[in-house]
Formats: structure tokens, C-alpha cells, sequence
């Protein structure tokens, strides 16, 4: 019995008269939308929550000065990568445009965020999440759903070998194990990026990588200066893999499980956005702990619209996919999880030794 295959939308796409409506009725919802205010800056509501994430930051570094020698230190380490995550999403809020309504101004405070924050390569992360939101879950162009360790179609699966294929086979449940490691490879990642970039970059690569480098020099020193050796390791190692399973878990349900998007296949902009986007219920709550990601369907169809006005969107939106017979997909966190991993272990089953049974393989789950 061969593992069933992946949802993937039918190859062809939607038909010239159905791709004509869809997108017809887009610059209907965008209207509404428009006249509905939410594109209009928040500008009361950043700024909350700026002040609430710097304050946050104080705290822990007040908490870490009066802990002192103490390994009560890894409760920092957790808050920091917390807190760290929280000011990624404002990153990725000010890329989309959604802080400020000048372009410039949200790229500055995004690069400052990115670079000397978090750590992490602002031009690197916006060339991936451009491409991203421009083809999301399509084969070959989105690079969120490119073959790397964890492989996200069966065909990919199947091209595995040597050891990464016993990864592949239950990578579904070692998928968030995996995530403790992300926040290291991002920092890697980014700086490889940095290093590797094409040569009219170079200036603008340069004072990037000059500015991560000196923002993980001086975390790491003040670290080790501060803390003896192995509890400075611990700390630095409880804050990454807290900040990797974070922005792991944040990240995942929006559209690992949904539809795939064979290479080659037009689609429409509303139903390529809306069937491959999956929301997270919650309420005020899922927005904060999730920087406005749980509106996924929301913010591909609005990358600019800000986080506070994505849960009146949704009203409009849901109604207006419910109006045109277009599947609207919405869940809980916990319940999106196990859709998640469900999802990977089915596409992990191509990977499985040939000389195994498939039933024996599809019953135990991976």
C-alpha cells in the first residue's frame, strides 16, 4: 500500500474563467479593506509594544546582574530568547511596511532590529521572504519548502540518502527537536549569505556582516565575561534553542500541510495566498505570541497591513472566500502542530528502505 501523496492543487490550475473571477473579486475585497481603514498605520500600537519588549529586555539584564553566579541564569536565557523572537517579529513587521508609512524608515529600524538585535541578516532574510510571499508553497520557487533536513514534498523525500534518510523518515516527529538547533543555523546561515553574495552587494554585505559581527562579539564576551565558562556555554545554548523553537513553532503552522504548488502553475493571487495559508484561533493572545503570524491568510493577501487591524480583515476575508466558495482554513495552535507533524512523517514515508514494508511503515507513522 503506497503512502498517500501530499494535497497538491491540480497542475493545471484554475480555469481562465475562474482565475478572471477570483482576481476580479480581490480588487472587490481590497476595496473594502481599504475603506475600512485597516491599512491605515498603528503607529499607538508599536510603540506599546516597543516600550513593552524594551522593558522586557531590561528586566532580564536587571535579573541576570542580581542572579549573579547562579544557574537560575537558564530562566534568563529562556526570557531572552523570548523576548528576542518578539523583536524578530517587529523585524519582519517593519519589512512588510507595517510600523511606519515611509519605506525607508521601516528598512532603517528593520536592519538596526535584524542586524544589531537579533543578529541576523536583514537582506539575507528579506530576499528568502520575498520570494516566499510571492509563491508561497510552490515547488522551485518558494525557498521555505526547499530540500534541507527536513524535506516538505515526497518526491524530495525520496532523493534522500545515507544517513540524513533515517532523519527524513521520522522527521515529523523530530521536527521540533530539530527547531532547538535553528537558532544557531540562522546566525550561520545569514553570515553564509553575507560571505557568498554576488559582487554589487559587496559594500551594503560588508557593513551588514561588520555590525552582526560586532553584535555577537560583544554578546558572547559580556557572556563569558560575566558568567563562568560553562554556565556562559549553557546560557548561550538555553537562549538559541529557545529563540530557534520560538520562531520554529511560530513559523510552521502557516503553511506546512497546506496545498503544494506544482512548478510551473499560474494561479490567481487570492487563491494562491488563501489555499495554501493556514490561520491560527486565539484571539488578542495568539496575536501577541505569535507577532500577528497566526493571521496568516490575512497578512498574505496584506503584507502591509499592521498587526492590530488583521483580526477585523479576517471578518472580511473569511466572508469573502465563504461568498465565492474558496476554502478558508483556520485551526487551533495545538491542533495545527499535529498537522504538521502528521503531514512530515507522510512525506518523510518516501524515504523508507526499499527492502521495507510500506504498510508495516505507513501503520507505525513514519
Amino acid at each position: 500500500m503506497a503512502p498517500t501523496a501530499p494535497s497538491v492543487i491540480d497542475q493545471a490550475g484554475p480555469p481562465p474563467t475562474a482565475a478572471a473571477k477570483f482576481t476580479s473579486s480581490y480588487s472587490d475585497l481590497a476595496r473594502q479593506v481599504r475603506e475600512a481603514g485597516l491599512l491605515r498605520r498603528a503607529y499607538g500600537y508599536y510603540l506599546a509594544t516597543g516600550i513593552g519588549v524594551a522593558l522586557a529586555l531590561g528586566g532580564i539584564i536587571t535579573g541576570m546582574v542580581l542572579l549573579g553566579d547562579s544557574w537560575f541564569q537558564l530562566l534568563m536565557a529562556g526570557a531572552l530568547g523570548i523576548v528576542l523572537t518578539q523583536i524578530a517579529f517587529l523585524t519582519h513587521e517593519a519589512a512588510h511596511r507595517q510600523v511606519f508609512a515611509s519605506g525607508p524608515v521601516n528598512d532603517k529600524v528593520g536592519r538596526w532590529l535584524a542586524n544589531a538585535v537579533v543578529g541576523i541578516s536583514y537582506s539575507w532574510w528579506m530576499t528568502k521572504h520575498t520570494r516566499h510571499h510571492a509563491n508561497p508553497n510552490q515547488m522551485g520557487k518558494d525557498p521555505d519548502i526547499a530540500p534541507d533536513t527536513i524535506r516538505f514534498s515526497a518526491e524530495d523525500a525520496a532523493e534522500v540518502r545515507g544517513p540524513l534518510r533515517h532523519i527524513t523518515r521520522r522527521q515529523g516527529w523530530l521536527f521540533f527537536p530539530l527547531l532547538t538547533l535553528e537558532g544557531l543555523n540562522l546566525h550561520v546561515t545569514s553570515i553564509r549569505s553575507l560571505l557568498t553574495g554576488p559582487p554589487k552587494t559587496l559594500a551594503a554585505r560588508r557593513r551588514e556582516l561588520v555590525t552582526i559581527a560586532v553584535r555577537l562579539t560583544l554578546y558572547v564576551g559580556v557572556i563569558v565575561w560575566f558568567m563562568p565558562l560553562g554556565l556562559a556555554a549553557a546560557f548561550i545554548g538555553v537562549q538559541l534553542a529557545v529563540f530557534g523553537v520560538y520562531m520554529g513553532a511560530s513559523f510552521a503552522p502557516n503553511h506546512k500541510g497546506m496545498k503544494l504548488v506544482p512548478a510551473g502553475t499560474k494561479m490567481d493571487f487570492l487563491s494562491k495566498q488563501v489555499l495554501t495559508s493556514r490561520n491560527i484561533r486565539g484571539g488578542w493572545f495568539m496575536n501577541v505570541l505569535m507577532g500577528g503570524l497566526n493571521h496568516q491568510v490575512e497578512h498574505h493577501l496584506f503584507p502591509s497591513m499592521p498587526r492590530p487591524s488583521l483580526a477585523k480583515a479576517r471578518l472580511l476575508v473569511r466572508e469573502h472566500c465563504a461568498n465565492h466558495g474558496l476554502p478558508y482554513t483556520e485551526t487551533s495552535l495545538v491542533a495545527s502542530y499535529a498537522i504538521v507533524v502528521r503531514y512530515l512523517n507522510q512525506v518523510g514515508l518516501a524515504a523508507r528502505d526499499p527492502f521495507d514494508c510500506p504498510l508495516r511503515q505507513e501503520l507505525r507513522g513514519y
